[in-house]
């Protein structure tokens, strides 16, 4: 399971470039002293320490919290097992789900360049899980799960406005929504309540230790996140 390390650094690097404001530059670098950040030399910016090798200030998400989170998923993935083609569809959207999840706390946006490959993959290879006869789903539901989800997500913004969830959260769940549809309606209603439920407890806890007001704004792609994996694993028992 360690060598699941290897995609940390890349997916340190796509939270420092997309963690910055809407219609903002890509971050190319250590915003302290400037000093470019890539993969051709990751240690140690890119690394569990997340230091900037030139001035040693903290660079993109905190000190070992991706790769935290890359071993999570892999044991994810060993717990729901096989079919291999489902278990693909699950890898393929947690590879984009991570760095979602830190780019969205540090600047509470979703990025398309994340959500749309995201649905893209978990629909394509629902999509070649039904064609060879891989587990029990059914595309045609996933499909319709995706949609809905979607659908769900964005009609609260239109008519809720900054109330409702944003057009990212939208966007994410059209994934979201197929890979829990594929499960069955019932793992898509709990991943949902699942959602709002963890959102809900982390909130009151802001609210209770003032870390928060009412007025605050508590992005919700992790939970959302976070509540699609419990379902998963809950449906897989």
């Amino acid at each position: 399971m360690l060598a699941t390390l290897a995609v940390a650094p890349p997916l340190r690097l796509a939270v420092l470039r997309n963690a910055v404001p809407p219609h903002a530059p890509p971050q190319a670098g250590c915003s302290t002293c400037g000093a470019a950040v890539a993969l051709r030399a990751p240690w140690p910016a890119l690394g569990p320490a997340a230091r900037c090798g030139r001035c040693g200030g903290r660079v993109g998400a905190p000190p070992a919290t991706v790769e935290f989170a890359v071993l999570a998923a892999a044991a994810v993935l060993v717990l729901l097992g096989p079919p291999l083609a489902e278990l693909a569809a699950v890898a393929w959207w947690l590879g984009w789900a991570v760095p979602l999840c830190f780019v969205d706390v540090a600047v509470h946006r979703l990025p398309d360049r994340f959500t749309w490959p995201a649905a893209a993959g978990v629909w394509a290879l629902l999509g070649l899980a039904a064609l060879t006869g891989s587990g029990e789903g059914s595309w045609v539901r996933a499909g319709l799960g995706g949609l809905g989800l979607g659908l769900f997500f964005a009609a609260t913004t239109l008519l809720l406005g900054a109330r409702g969830f944003g057009l990212g959260d939208a966007k994410l769940a059209l994934g979201v929504g197929a890979l829990l549809a594929w499960y069955g309606w019932p793992v898509l209603v709990a991943g949902l309540l699942l959602a709002l439920g963890f959102a809900a407890l982390v909130s009151l806890a802001l609210l209770l230790t003032r870390r928060a007001r009412w007025s605050s704004h508590v992005p919700f792609g992790p939970f959302l996140v976070l509540g699609t994996v419990a379902a998963l694993l809950l449906a897989a028992r």
